[in-house]
């Protein structure tokens, strides 16, 4: 989220005692670390509110952009953004992602039933990597649409079905491939988990460092709370990784020297093209109508999502300066914006949602069909 000219802040403090666990930020001018004194007023005041029975979720300075949000009477965690154009909903679900993350990787015993604060802040130390990235302006969509990101792969039905029988000989039914930090495949009971636990983990696996093999305890923030899993990740190439979710078998060193090189090995050029980036994100031998500069498709009942900036044929422009109405009195399948930069279109429909940024110089009257065009390219739905 953190942008030039802007800074975030992100602080966690227990809720009883308003003890500071962490603070993270990002931006320009950085904030390294707020005076107690701030850390306490910001804390105090949500408290004073809660005591007359007011919930203060958030606040505007002439500068500043401020959002509250406690969870499980436990953690408090409050964002401070001098963003142009910070919202309450980015903010609130920022909030919501790092509560999660923190429950990922910690699991929710720890941080509702605080009995170290000292330890939990040392054990909070291996959230920040993911945390901060949540801060970071990324060229990614999933934190904002709460649909995992997805990356698409040539191939595909060659390398789903080694998938499906690489996890059932791990004795599992939880895996999937992760290319660059996004979902390249997975099996269907991965694509069961709740939509933020899909982009928890893509995301936590693209950002651990490069190892060839991991076994890592995770907890699913809405499935397993409580009750610890394994996620082993092998990879098979630079920028992509073989994941499950599993419980105490099999050992890390059975799936790495036995079952990977057993169903991978023999799929080498598949896999590598999955690792040789498809032009600009788009699916092999596709390609979208001129004037298209931007597309983000968003497959609703998988929960998945498609982006690309920049496709074929596309020039630069500005970045759109009229903003979105906030909603409409009826559920619209078509819609577009026009101003002086570019032009905006969006399409609902019951399978998917296609949003598009588009040159200025393609007719108004165009937009219609050619974004019709695009879906149908993109989604191979003649019916659309």
């Amino acid at each position: 989220m953190g942008e030039e000219g802007g800074s975030i802040t992100l602080l966690c403090l227990t809720a009883s005692s308003g003890v500071p666990l962490f603070c993270r930020s990002m931006g320009a001018p950085s904030r390294h670390q707020l005076p107690f004194s701030v850390i306490g007023s910001l804390n105090g005041v949500h408290m004073f509110g809660a005591n007359l029975d007011v919930l203060l979720m958030a606040a505007c300075t002439a500068n500043t952009h401020v959002v509250w949000r406690v969870f499980h009477n436990s953690i408090t965690l409050i964002v401070l953004s001098s963003e142009e154009g910070a919202s309450d909903f980015a903010l609130g679900r920022l909030l919501d992602n790092t509560f999660s993350a923190m429950v990922l990787i910690l699991g929710l015993e720890e941080l509702v039933n605080v009995r170290n604060i000292e330890r939990l802040k040392k054990d909070l130390r291996a959230c920040y990597k993911l945390i901060d990235s949540f801060l970071a302006s990324l060229e990614r969509s999933g934190d904002l649409t709460q649909c995992v990101e997805c990356v698409p792969v040539p191939h595909g039905a060659a390398l789903q079905e080694c998938l499906e029988a690489f996890v059932a000989a791990a004795e599992s039914r939880f895996g999937c491939l992760v290319a660059g930090g996004r979902l390249a495949l997975a099996t269907e009971p991965w694509w069961q988990l709740a939509p933020q636990e899909l982009l928890l983990l893509s995301w936590l696996v693209g950002l651990l460092p490069p190892h060839t093999a991991r076994d890592y305890p995770i907890y699913l923030p809405h499935g397993s709370p409580t009750v610890p899993h394994r996620l082993l990740t092998c990879q098979l190439l630079p920028g992509l990784e073989a994941c499950l979710i599993c419980g105490p078998s099999p050992a890390l060193h059975t799936v790495e020297t036995e079952l990977v090189p057993r169903f991978w090995k023999p799929l080498l050029e598949p896999l590598q093209a999955c690792v040789s980036p498809q032009p600009h994100g788009l699916p092999h031998g596709t390609t979208l109508p001129p004037g298209v500069l931007a597309f983000l498709l968003i497959h609703r009942e998988q929960r998945s999502s498609q982006s690309s900036m920049q496709p074929p044929g596309s020039v630069g422009e500005a970045p759109p300066q009229e903003p979105f109405q906030a909603g409409f009195p009826h559920h619209a399948r078509h819609c577009y914006v026009v101003s002086a930069t570019h032009k905006a279109y969006a399409i609902h429909t019951p399978q998917h949602q296609l949003f598009l940024l588009l040159a200025p110089h393609v007719p108004t009257f165009a937009l219609r069909p050619l974004a019709t065009r695009a879906l149908q390219r993109l989604t191979g739905d003649t019916t659309c």
